[in-house]
């Protein structure tokens, strides 16, 4: 008998967390979370990781789809196009943790500066937040230490999500453009479970 509701205990909690990781993505959970919403608390959200963006060697996550005619002359590599499939991780480290993927592309639009047009999807796969996404896009100026960018959207526990991604480089090789950018997000999205959570690191 005891084994039994050991394992009921076990099943009824699983269940749980499951059920608050990730809310009902159906049409009918989605209709459910916005008729929630009018009762439902705004809450912020913390997270800090890395995004590994390798253009070199045999396994690069970001490649070249488009160029302008200027590019190969530009001192800004004005016109190039990258898309990117970028593994986020929880230190600098490229062997550490991976907990998702930045997923999107970038294009070099100044011909003054080495600057970025970044429109992108960090799409999380580990811990409490799998399932979800935030959708960013901004000017990232590269040689600028901290590059602010908007968090307009997102899906799972960050829909109708806004805030700001704020990037900075932890390591880069001008030589094979491959680099690592330390980024800290911060993420206003609603709460209609009732959580009294407050704010959550990864």
């Amino acid at each position: 008998m005891a084994n039994k509701i050991t394992v009921l205990a076990v099943v009824l909690m699983a269940a749980l967390m499951a059920a608050n990781a990730i809310p009902d993505q159906t049409p009918q959970g989605v209709e459910k979370w916005f008729k929630r919403l009018p009762n439902a608390r705004e809450k912020l959200t913390k997270l800090h990781f890395y995004m590994q963006d390798v253009v070199s060697g045999p396994n690069p996550t970001a490649i070249e789809v488009a160029r302008s005619s200027l590019t190969a002359n530009s001192k800004t590599f004005f016109g190039l196009t990258r898309v990117f499939d970028d593994p986020l991780t929880v230190t600098g480290s490229p062997d550490s943790k991976t907990v998702g993927y930045a997923q999107g592309l970038y294009v070099l639009t100044s011909q003054e500066d080495v600057a970025l047009l970044f429109t992108y999807n960090f799409v999380f796969n580990d811990g409490k937040y799998a399932g979800s996404t935030l959708s960013v896009q901004g000017y990232n100026p590269l040689e600028a230490k901290y590059r602010e960018m908007a968090v307009i959207g997102g899906s799972g526990v960050f829909r109708l999500a806004k805030g700001s991604a704020v990037a900075s480089t932890y390591w880069a090789n001008a030589t094979t453009q491959d680099g690592i950018v330390e980024f800290t997000v911060y993420v206003l999205h609603y709460d209609v479970s009732g959580d009294d959570q407050y704010a959550q690191d990864i």
